[in-house]
């Protein structure tokens, strides 16, 4: 590990002595173990502690297969399915990998008694199995976490479809939160040359979500002059969501739970800012029981901001807290985008709203690889940022998803893998200095 970790640092080693270096037989990364899937039994969500449950271990290295890539890790990041892998909800990512393991020989190597977790990843192309032409080692490269088989006719329109999607580094094994990952290569695209280590790896899942939920024609299909309601809009998916629609000519409108976060957002240009805390919106009245008044409290406030205008898109993913004021707050005929649900699952909404108004609900889940090429696309072109505020050392990852799962974090919270050290990795200085000021706003708050 440490001749690879010289041979990234260096910058200028040649393709063919990557290929020459030893692929070491083990290697350190995060994991969950399925010995511990009962152990937050009977506590509330937001008790149960990822630091108890996630561990650094010394893993054996996967046997590389047709169409994978190993790849050395410098950096990774924190996703909210990491925290829902570290607290086994809404259940053990275990039946993920067994249900995995079934389907060929290959897979089987997924279905082990530990879980190797990460959905993102900057780091350097080690070894390619056989039939991967695109890629070799050397190559430096970010990685989406769309993981897809494509022996149905299914995903051949869009690999979202795939009745074998699933996402890597939650329903597969070997993630990115390691020194190594194995990944398909239609998993992986170019690192943008400007940016470090930690803040190439920070975009992958959330920026290629936001892109095909507010911007592809498989989500919302955002247009110019849309007014767009962007629930946690400086968090690690609003961030870009809140970036996607100033650039796409659309007007956001940034929901989010404190006067620093409402700074972050007129950083990025926003304007039309809701801090639903000084409000004091409470959406449910108990536990069982929404309040209608509130829906209608937030939608005169967003007509107050926008002059009139109902949102045309609601960008959700809240879930359960929101879900019912996001459907009445969407103007006639308009979309309702939807991908995750942070505050639950169970959605509850008055369908008088949606059904007499015409309105749309949208499912979306991640991106194809053309929808996370084109948002990687825009991120190596400078035109959307990272929003990464800061970094742990791999050590250090049971606190990073526990300060995502406790809501301490601003935009995305990255992990240092192989990199010994944050600002390593930058290979055009020049686009980097034009944009300095817009990579670094998350951190500089």
């Amino acid at each position: 590990m440490k001749q690879i970790l010289e041979a990234i640092l260096a910058g200028d080693t040649p393709a063919e002595d990557f290929g020459q270096l030893d692929v070491p037989e083990h290697y350190r990364g995060i994991t969950v173990h399925a010995d511990d899937v009962t152990m937050f039994e009977g506590l509330p969500t937001k008790e149960k502690d990822p630091r108890k449950s996630l561990h650094l271990d010394d893993v054996p290295t996967p046997e590389l297969g047709p169409g994978e890539a190993l790849v050395a890790v410098m950096a990774s990041a924190i996703n909210y399915n990491t925290v829902w892998t570290s607290i086994f909800e809404p259940v053990s990512t275990f039946s993920f990998l067994k249900r995995y393991g079934k389907l060929s020989p290959l897979t089987a190597r997924h279905d082990l008694p530990y879980h190797v977790v990460g959905s993102d990843l900057a780091g350097v192309v080690l070894r390619t199995g056989p039939g991967v032409n695109a890629w070799k080692p050397g190559d430096e490269v970010v990685a989406h976490c769309l993981s897809v088989e494509l022996e149905s006719p299914d995903g051949h329109n869009d690999t979202m479809m795939d009745s074998e999607q699933r996402i890597w580094g939650f329903e597969t094994n070997f993630g990115g939160l390691a020194e190594i990952a194995l990944v398909k290569s239609n998993q992986l695209m170019p690192k943008p040359a400007h940016l470090t280590w930690e803040e190439a790896a920070s975009p992958g899942l959330v920026n290629s979500t936001a892109y095909r939920q507010l911007v592809s024609a498989n989500g919302a299909n955002m247009k110019q002059g849309d007014v767009v309601l962007v629930w946690g809009a400086s968090g690690g998916l609003g961030s870009y969501a809140t970036q996607f629609a100033l650039n796409g000519g659309a007007i956001p409108v940034c929901v989010v739970s404190s006067p620093e976060k409402a700074e972050l957002c007129r950083a990025m240009g926003a304007e039309l800012i809701i801090d639903r805390n000084a409000e004091g919106y409470r959406f449910w009245s108990d536990e069982n029981t929404q309040d209608p008044k509130e829906w209608k409290r937030l939608g005169a406030k967003i007509r107050e901001l926008t002059g009139g205008d109902d949102p045309d898109i609601v960008f959700e993913h809240p879930g359960r807290e929101t879900f019912g004021a996001s459907t009445y707050v969407a103007r006639r005929g308009g979309t309702i985008v939807t991908c995750a649900s942070t505050s639950g699952y169970m959605h509850e909404y008055d369908n008088r709203y949606l059904w007499m108004n015409l309105k749309r609900i949208v499912g979306s889940h991640f991106a194809n690889y053309r929808e996370a090429w084109e948002a990687n696309r825009l991120i190596a072109k400078g035109m959307i940022h990272p929003t990464l505020s800061r970094s742990y050392t791999l050590e250090e990852t049971g606190q990073a998803a526990y300060d995502v799962h406790q809501n301490r974090h601003q935009g995305k919270v990255g992990v240092l893998a192989l990199a010994p050290t944050e600002g390593l990795g930058v290979r055009d200085t020049e686009l980097r200095e034009k944009h300095l000021t817009q990579i670094n706003r998350f951190r500089d708050r």
